[in-house]
């Protein structure tokens, strides 16, 4: 997952404050992770996806640069992400935000959820400290987490339009990740693909199976 920063918002830093507090701003920062070329795929493919009677539920919403964009877009939108700093964030933006490991404690259908999940595989040795581990560590193979939402997703789309739009890489394995889907009684489209140096990157299209 290259990191390269294409941040847009407004600065997150105000001007009147005191040096000092500029600096525990910064820390807080680097906690969250940065929009990168995974964010900006599936930003593209969310704007041209969304509507404006789209519930929307954005996962992992990081610095929340896709919930931003939709607002405007949608009927609604909630943003999650399990660190507390993402959450604080959005919610500083003015929009709906909580704290939550994927679909725990979440009892709302939606009708378009977006997901850019850890899936870089991860060794021992390779495990950051504190909460930016999560947006990178991916378990062995990378699809850990990305298993998990695939086995709750289903669950939180609406019956009649409800669809997922779940960005993963060529790095954790994107057919296994679309043969775990179709087991949880997805339907699966490649809707777009970019290639990097070292990796695919691939937004699904998901969907309930008729």
């Amino acid at each position: 997952m290259t990191k390269k920063e294409v941040w847009g918002g407004p600065n997150p830093l105000s001007s009147c404050r005191s040096p000092a507090a500029e600096d525990r701003e910064i820390v807080w920062l680097e906690d969250v992770y940065e929009p990168a070329e995974d964010t900006l795929l599936l930003l593209r493919v969310a704007l041209e996806e969304v509507d404006t009677f789209d519930r929307v539920l954005e996962m992992g919403c990081g610095r929340g640069m896709i919930s931003k964009r939709l607002v405007p877009l949608a009927k609604s939108v909630l943003a999650t992400d399990i660190n507390p700093s993402a959450a604080k964030i959005l919610r500083r933006a003015g929009i709906d935000a909580v704290q939550a490991d994927l679909f725990c404690g979440i009892r709302s259908k939606f009708d378009l959820v977006l997901f850019n999940p850890p899936y870089l595989p991860t060794g021992e040795g390779e495990v950051l400290k504190g909460w930016l581990n999560f947006a990178f560590d991916g378990g062995k193979n990378g699809r850990d987490t990305i298993n998990r939402f695939l086995e709750m997703v289903g669950d939180h789309l609406e019956a009649e339009r409800g669809r997922a739009l779940l960005l993963i890489s060529s790095l954790s394995g994107s057919w296994q990740v679309i043969e775990k889907a179709r087991e949880e009684g997805l339907s699966v489209e490649v809707v777009a693909r970019e290639k990097h140096f070292f990796e695919e990157l691939l937004v699904l299209r998901l969907t309930l199976r008729p």
